[in-house]
């Protein structure tokens, strides 16, 4: 899939969570819901961090483009490690390491910890990362058109708003986890999402994902998972642009409408 379907999808993601625990009589407050959305939208696009194209490799200027790089080389590496004699050559490490379920997973834990650990700023600085990625995804059209400097000056001042609202009593600092101390620990889960919905999204597309790694799958570590080949689509395909991103706007709409109580 291409970034703003992966953004949307990661939107849509997490408001369905949040119809969902709001069904189940444990809605979120709406910080956290807005938050949520807006960092699961952002995460949808960083498992691309190992392809020097993508959005999340230059959204940040010289530094999203080294560490791009290094992502890639790391990636190839341990693709070259683990690989079983039924997984293909390789030139490159894009769609290895970053798109698998262990990958999203120790990215959101890190996330989790550090916003726990690392106070205020640390905060902001998960924030503002998120922020930026999903003017990016989201906005692509507008961020396409607009400087650098003006997406990160958007993202940074949506950041610093955001977290002001979150810290005050009863807008979700420390929602699900409540106990003292582990205040925007919940800020890892919508990460994970992120990651696995743009995965998921990946396995539709013609060359799969391989999700699962290192669980193996035959004679394959690197299995890449997907429904049928005759179910697969190119990313930027009709079926993508003119099916999908309309799906994923209308579930969000419906699933923002549940966790609100409106429907």
């Amino acid at each position: 899939m291409m970034g703003p379907a992966h953004s949307l999808s990661g939107a849509a993601a997490w408001l369905g969570v949040g119809a969902a625990v709001a069904a189940a009589g444990h809605a979120m407050p709406w910080p956290v819901l807005v938050v949520g959305a807006l960092i699961c939208a952002g995460a949808a696009l960083a498992p691309d961090l190992d392809h020097k194209a993508a959005t999340i490799s230059r959204s940040f200027g010289p530094v999203s483009r080294g560490l791009c790089e290094v992502i890639d080389k790391i990636s190839y590496a341990v693709y070259k490690a683990t690989k079983k004699r039924g997984d293909p050559r390789r030139s490159g490490g894009h769609r290895t390491l970053t798109h698998t379920w262990l990958w999203a997973v120790l990215i959101g834990a890190g996330a989790s910890l550090l916003a726990m650990t690392g106070g205020r700023w640390a905060v902001l600085g998960i924030l503002f990362v998120h922020m930026v990625l999903a003017v990016e995804g989201l906005l692509w059209r507008m961020a396409r058109v607009s400087s650098d400097v003006l997406v990160w000056l958007l993202g940074a001042t949506s950041a610093w708003i955001l977290a002001d609202i979150l810290n005050k009593p009863g807008n979700g600092a420390d929602w699900l986890f409540t106990d003292p101390g582990q205040e925007y620990l919940w800020l890892g889960l919508p990460i994970v999402l992120g990651a696995l919905v743009h995965d998921i999204g990946d396995a539709l597309t013609v060359s799969g994902c391989p999700i699962l790694w290192p669980i193996p799958i035959g004679r394959k570590r690197w299995y890449p998972l997907g429904p049928p080949k005759a179910m697969r689509f190119r990313a930027g395909s009709w079926v993508e642009v003119k099916v999908l991103m309309p799906v994923f706007m209308v579930l969000g709409g419906l699933g923002g409408l549940g966790a609100l109580g409106v429907i």
